[in-house]
Parts: structure tokens; C-alpha cells; sequence
């Protein structure tokens, strides 16, 4: 078994002739069901070679794609970039495949280390036993070529190896993002069961509102779609958070990271930005403490100039504007632990978008086939989407 077929990084003790315009095959990894949405993003910010897969998307991109992707994807969780294919039909010939890969590329010893394993085949069907074969496998060649090793670090490692089994071959891929890029970073409040930042930001996608329309979530919650709205339509990226935060990417403690790339592109970004909107974006809940939350999440984020919310009941709720985007993800009992009966608010929920918002497009996120047929309005398109490990449908209403 060879080298790894895509070279990263600079060695620490020889030169590879890298150029910043080396095409490297990266996989996102994305929640379930929103792989083609993904691989539109992915084209636009561009990626080459999209290939939407179960749960991610395979693509091929340079070092300035990978940066650019990291920095304003919204709707994967990791970008990980592929180091090697290699055999692992054992214990024994992973350990051979991964020390047949130069690490010296990718890693040097004053380096922390975090190796996570996924799949399996007959032989590795235990995850924790494949991914400290792999780290035994790093560090042993790291103490016999330099007699020093790195440090295992699980929460914050400088780099963090990706290895996954499909029948007998491993593809071993650098975590080029750190923590999942859904964490965005301006979310410092949470209230009970929040949506993903990434699943927020898919949803909002979804309409197609881009910020010449009124937007309004009429139960927000701890604020997470208008403001992933709000950062949609002000063309803020999503990774600017975590710049300012010092939280970080994965690929800045790699040995070729490009510091200046970076902030160039990060400067880009930032002339990037839209300073105002001229429609209404609002928020609404019946809970003043989260609310707050909201408020907070939004002065974090940078946009609580741009979004008014409000403290109301859904059934009090009236249309901010003659037309726009309405986005509701309202309790359907799975993941809030409701037992009392949401057939009656369905029915209201209906009745107030048939009585309140003629001229408006409404989406309600749901789990609950049975609820939503107590809305009793017409769809105009049912998409299938997951909401964690819960199957939803993502309705879509006409209000004419």
C-alpha cells in the first residue's frame, strides 16, 4: 500500500511541491435527507465533482475552496477532507494500511490526536477497537521515525482523523472543520429542544426567501430561523463567528495551514456583508425568558437591529406585513415530551393562517402526519425532511 494519494500538508522535514490550486476529494457529511440541498450549496460555492451520497456529499475542491466552504457553508456539519483508501479486511491490515500513510504530512508530534471510527465489517464491527487501532498505528510511527508521539486530546484535538469502513477498505479523511460547523457560535442561549443552526438554515432555504419579502416565525423559540434568515439575507458567512470567537477550525492547527488565505478570505467576507433590510423579520413567542434567549442569540449574532421580537400568543399573532414567509416549528409531541392533546392548536394554527395571512406563504415543520391533518388547509408541496432522528414533513401553504 502506497502513500496517501492526496498530500495535505507540508512535511515538517521535506518539501512536497503543494500549490494552494491542488484539487483534494472531500466528503460534507449532512443530516439525513438533506444531501441534494447540500450539493446545491456546495456547487455554488465551488465545489467540483458534487456527488450528493447517504447522509453527505462527495466533492473535490483546492485549499481556497476548502477554506471558502468552511466559511460559509450552512448546511453541513464536517467537511472531511480524504487522505487514503486503504485495506482492512483485520485488525492487522488496518494497522498496516494507516501506518503505510505518511503522517509526517499530516501531523507532528507536538500535535494533539483524536481518531473517530464509523461502519464496520465482520472482523471490525466495534468502533472504539478500529479507532485506537488507528491511533496506535499513527503514533507508533511517529515514536519510531522521531521518538516522540502526540498526546490523545477527545474534546479539542489539533487534528482529528476520520476513519470509515465500508466492507473491507477504510477511507481515512482529516476533519478539516473541528467542531460540527452547525455551532455556529452566536448561540450561547438555548431553550427546550432548539433546531440546529444547519437545519434552521436548510428550512429557510427551502422557501427561497432571500430577504425581499416579510419573514415572520410566529413561535421562535430561542430565535434560531430568524436569525439564520436574517444571516441568509445580509449575506453574513456563518464561519465569521467562529473567527471572531477564537473557536476555530480544524484545519488551523494543520501543518500547511495558510494563515494569510484565511484572512484574506475572511476580509472578503466581510465586504461581503449587507448592512440593512427593507421588509420585517420577526420573531414571536409566549414566553418572556425565552425571548430573552432569543434576544441574546441575535446581539451575538449581530443582527438584533434587524429582527423584532415579540412577545404574543399564537392565537393573538397577526400578519406583520401584506405578504411574505411564515416558518412555524410547532410542538408535535415527540421531542418536547407534550401529552396533552395538539389536535385543537392544529386546527387553530389552520384557522388563524386561513383567517389572518391571505397573500402570505406559510411552511409548518411537523412529525405528526395525524396533527397536521387537524390544519386542515391544502398543501401546496410536502417535503420530507429529518429533524434529528425524527421523519417530518416540511408542508407548504398557499394562503390565498
Amino acid at each position: 500500500m502506497g502513500k496517501a494519494k492526496f498530500i495535505l500538508a507540508t512535511p515538517l522535514k521535506k518539501t512536497v511541491n503543494l500549490t494552494v490550486a491542488q484539487m483534494i476529494n472531500c466528503f460534507a457529511t449532512v443530516a439525513r435527507g438533506l444531501e441534494e440541498l447540500a450539493a446545491q450549496e456546495l456547487e455554488e460555492l465551488g465545489a467540483d465533482g458534487v456527488e450528493p451520497g447517504f447522509c453527505g456529499v462527495g466533492f473535490r475542491c483546492d485549499r481556497t475552496r476548502l477554506y471558502t466552504i468552511n466559511l460559509w457553508a450552512r448546511l453541513p456539519f464536517r467537511i472531511l477532507v480524504t487522505a487514503a483508501r486503504v485495506s482492512c479486511h483485520d485488525s492487522d491490515a488496518l494497522y498496516r494500511g494507516i501506518q503505510s500513510i505518511d503522517w509526517d504530512v499530516h501531523i507532528s508530534p507536538g500535535h494533539t490526536l483524536a481518531v473517530k471510527a464509523t461502519g464496520k465489517n465482520t472482523r471490525l464491527n466495534h468502533s472504539h477497537f478500529t479507532a485506537l487501532q488507528v491511533k496506535n498505528a499513527i503514533v507508533d510511527q511517529q515514536q519510531d521515525r522521531h521518538g516522540e508521539r502526540s498526546d490523545v486530546d477527545t474534546e479539542k484535538p489539533d487534528v482529528q482523523v476520520n476513519v470509515h469502513i465500508n466492507d473491507n477498505k477504510a477511507t481515512v479523511s482529516l476533519d478539516s472543520s473541528g467542531s460540527s460547523l452547525h455551532r455556529r457560535g452566536y448561540r450561547p442561549a438555548m431553550g427546550t429542544a432548539p433546531l440546529k443552526e444547519s437545519l434552521a438554515a436548510a428550512l429557510v432555504r427551502l422557501t427561497e426567501w432571500s430577504g425581499h419579502g416579510a419573514f415572520l416565525d410566529p413561535m421562535c423559540g430561542s430565535g434560531t430561523l430568524p436569525i439564520e434568515a436574517t444571516l441568509q439575507a445580509l449575506n453574513i458567512a456563518p464561519g465569521l463567528f467562529r473567527d471572531e470567537t477564537s473557536q476555530g477550525f480544524g484545519f488551523q492547527t494543520w501543518p500547511d495551514y495558510d494563515e494569510h488565505l484565511w484572512h484574506k478570505l475572511v476580509q472578503e467576507a466581510k465586504n461581503r456583508q449587507r448592512a440593512e433590510l427593507t421588509v420585517p423579520v420577526v420573531g414571536c413567542d409566549r414566553d418572556l425568558d425565552i425571548l430573552d434567549d432569543a434576544r441574546t442569540n441575535a446581539d451575538y449574532s449581530g443582527v438584533a437591529n434587524h429582527i423584532d421580537f415579540n412577545y404574543i400568543d399564537f392565537a393573538d399573532i397577526e400578519a406583520p406585513a401584506d405578504s411574505g414567509i411564515l416558518i412555524c416549528n410547532p410542538p408535535y409531541g415527540e421531542r418536547l415530551g407534550h401529552t396533552e392533546n395538539l389536535a385543537p392548536f392544529y386546527k387553530l394554527m389552520g384557522d388563524i393562517l386561513k383567517q389572518r395571512f391571505k397573500g402570505w406563504t406559510a411552511y409548518i415543520l411537523s412529525g405528526n402526519k395525524a396533527l397536521t391533518k387537524c390544519i386542515g388547509l391544502r398543501t401546496a408541496r410536502k417535503i420530507p425532511i429529518y429533524n434529528g432522528s425524527i421523519p417530518c414533513q416540511f408542508l407548504k401553504y398557499e394562503m390565498y
